[in-house]
């Protein structure tokens, strides 16, 4: 079979990241905000997705008007948010991010939160929000503006003993230990004082809506940013059930380890069973509806917390994938979607994937495979730079290695623009990757082996860089035939 000219993947190179970013620009946040949520004076007005009409509430109920914004979204989201909301009276508010905005609000607080691992400000952020929120009555409303990557960049131990580098300690353990996102989320909820439920918790008395841009399952938004205004229906016993399977005891600092040992560690908040609604009927602007209405399910306990906390999606992966499948149809190809190697390992999914990529070409020859959702990397060893989306591509590198003389190409990039530990979204591999890379002077199977595939991706000229795009909607995989 005659090789083909590396010169020639370019244009396909171009094609698979203009469906990737193209993809990306379409879930625009201003867009799905003005399509669910739109301000008229000191009115609210949701648009009901069913055509029911919309449900309204009125901002001048309230007294005290609070915004908690956290994840790699939560500037924009909050830019937005003010943009179109005109109540200031009694307005105060915390914005947690990697990346936040120039232009500051001084009725905000701003943190520049760590990820992968927290920092000083993620303790300071969960610390100012957790004083902001005693303050929080019967008369306060508090949008809560989640997206992914809180889970790292907000956080503070249950228990005050426990330092900054223990803790950064305990989210290294779990990023390394392969667990999938839930488990992973499952033991931060019941580790932190602002997850799990608890900031709901800790305004238990007032109104609170959750506006949310997922980097979970959408049948698990509760693991977003380790849910921190939703009811956890995790369970102690869970927590020592994951820490046992992943053998974590050994992994985690002693002050960590004793602390999950113990006796009396507490349940994190949850009712299991209810649904919130979106709007709590005593804020609705009919005038009908003028007393607070509890749900349908026995509320008690820690669970009142949850009886005025209503729920918005404004994106989710699926926008992703929709948007992803429509572009590749434009640019002729035959398009299937298959979601179902979500959690798995890097390695496993990379073969799933690409055995029936290989099936199916056969039938379709100019034909686009799509998949979303976050894969995992065991580390057995310190790793070097690169991130699950370069580690699967290197692995599809050494598959499509066998298939050379075939246009076929691979990209896995993450939507939020960092992979791992490097600033680069995710990396393109063809059948030439892996002969490239050994003209360069690397051994693609060693750069798999100790999770160091983002030098070989660089020299290649292969690395997806977007900078940061203020989205987290998972990652996205494209394997993509070219009539070969």
């Amino acid at each position: 079979m005659t090789p083909v000219s590396d010169s020639v993947f370019d244009p396909l190179h171009a094609t698979a990241t203009e469906i990737f970013t193209g993809a990306l620009a379409a879930c625009n946040i201003e867009s799905a905000f003005d399509r669910r949520l739109r301000f008229d004076g000191n009115t609210l007005h949701r648009l009901m997705p069913d055509g029911s009409g919309p449900e309204t509430i009125n901002l001048g109920s309230y007294r005290r008007v609070f915004v908690i914004a956290l994840g790699k979204s939560a500037a924009p989201m909050l830019d937005i948010l003010l943009n179109r909301m005109k109540r200031r009276k009694g307005l105060r508010g915390i914005c947690c991010s990697k990346y936040l905005p120039a232009k500051h609000n001084w009725r905000f607080r701003y943190f520049e939160g760590g990820h992968p691992l927290p920092n000083e400000d993620s303790f300071a952020a969960a610390r100012a929000t957790l004083a902001l929120l005693k303050k929080a009555k019967k008369d306060t409303l508090i949008f809560f503006l989640i997206s992914g990557g809180g889970s790292a960049m907000f956080d503070l131990p249950l228990d005050p003993q426990i330092s900054l580098d223990d803790t950064r300690a305990f989210h290294n353990a779990l990023l390394a230990s392969g667990a999938p996102i839930n488990e992973i989320n499952t033991l931060r909820k019941h580790f932190s004082a602002v997850k799990g439920g608890r900031l709901a918790l800790a305004a238990a008395d007032a109104t609170k809506v959750s506006v949310l841009v997922p980097d979970v399952p959408l049948r698990s938004l509760d693991a977003l940013s380790s849910g921190p205004t939703s009811p956890d229906h995790s369970t102690v016993d869970d927590v020592r059930a994951i820490i046992a399977k992943y053998d974590l005891a050994s992994k985690l600092p002693a002050s960590i380890s004793t602390f999950f040992e113990r006796t009396d560690l507490p349940e994190s908040p949850g009712n299991k069973g209810w649904h919130p609604p979106f709007f709590p009927k005593s804020a609705r602007g009919d005038a009908a509806s003028s007393r607070r209405v509890t749900p349908a399910a026995t509320m008690s306990g820690e669970g009142e917390a949850f009886r005025d906390s209503v729920f918005e999606l404004l994106l989710s992966s699926h926008d992703l994938v929709e948007n992803a499948r429509t572009l590749a149809q434009k640019a002729g190809f035959f398009v299937a979607v298959d979601n179902s190697c979500d959690d798995w390992d890097y390695a496993d999914a990379a073969r799933y994937l690409l055995e029936r990529f290989h099936s199916m070409r056969a039938v379709h020859p100019r034909f686009c495979l799509i998949s979303v959702g976050e894969l995992t990397v065991t580390l057995n060893r310190t790793p070097g730079a690169g991130g699950r989306n370069q580690q699967f591509a290197l692995a599809c590198a050494l598959d499509l290695a066998h298939h050379s003389g075939k246009l076929l190409t691979v990209l896995s990039a993450g939507t939020d623009g960092i992979d791992g530990n490097t600033q680069t979204a995710g990396a393109i591999a063809d059948p030439t990757t892996v002969e490239r890379a050994r003209a360069f002077g690397f051994d693609p199977e060693e750069s798999l082996r100790s999770f160091n595939a983002c030098p070989l991706f660089t020299a290649l000229g292969d690395a997806v860089v977007t900078g940061p795009t203020g989205q987290n909607l998972r990652d996205l995989r494209l394997l993509m035939a070219f009539d070969s």
